[in-house]
């Protein structure tokens, strides 16, 4: 008999660690984070495009009246939320030893920053609004659509964070362990997408 663990028998931090090191592919819950992040691909792609198909239609882009942002700011939020990979890329590795507490340290500090970054874009978000609406041209039109949608993405990632959190209250299991290799996944995938809309937010200045 193997001393190795069956995923669903691994409830324990040695256990977890053990099952970890003696996989030779992703677990199921890896896999279906990839299939999201695939069809996320996509759709992000296709506002993408959208917004540089727009530009195109459009002679003059933004409109007479609109400016584009400053591009500190942003580029700063942005900076900082992509050094978030690093601490889930070791909370990720800490998965294979076991190391509970300094997964849970290195996720909360991750959790802080990003939802540090959310409030601070959702303010500057808000107050763009109360200079031209979503409904004003093509460019208001996409400009909100494609910062909402990676603002949603990234609430949706802090979710994941603060539900795994809670669950590694009571410890470390295998399935847990995968959440956060699966959440970490997400992550890194934000991140890109973040200086993905940095950069065709910040287009018209180039």
């Amino acid at each position: 008999m193997s001393e190795v663990p069956r995923s669903m028998e691994a409830t324990s931090a040695g256990a977890t660690a053990a099952v970890v090191r003696s996989r030779r592919a992703q677990p199921n819950g890896w896999w279906g984070i990839a299939l999201l992040i695939a069809t996320e691909a996509a759709l992000f792609g296709t506002l993408i495009a959208s917004y540089f198909y727009l530009q195109i239609e459009n002679p003059v882009w933004p409109p007479p009246g609109v400016t584009v942002p400053d591009p500190v700011s942003p580029s700063v939020l942005t900076a900082v939320l992509v050094l978030t990979s690093v601490p889930m890329w070791l909370a990720a590795r800490a998965v294979r030893t076991g190391a509970v507490h300094r997964i849970r340290l290195l996720l909360l500090g991750a959790a802080a920053v990003d939802i540090a970054y959310l409030v601070l874009q959702l303010h500057a978000f808000t107050d763009e609004l109360a200079k031209h609406g979503p409904k004003g041209s093509a460019y208001s039109s996409i400009y909100y659509t494609l910062l909402a949608t990676h603002h949603a993405h990234v609430a949706i990632g802090i979710l994941l964070l603060v539900g795994i959190l809670i669950k590694l209250r009571t410890g470390l299991t295998a399935y847990r362990g995968t959440g956060v290799r699966a959440i970490a996944l997400y992550w890194h995938f934000t991140n890109v997408v973040a200086v993905a809309v940095l950069l065709t937010q910040m287009s018209p200045r180039l």
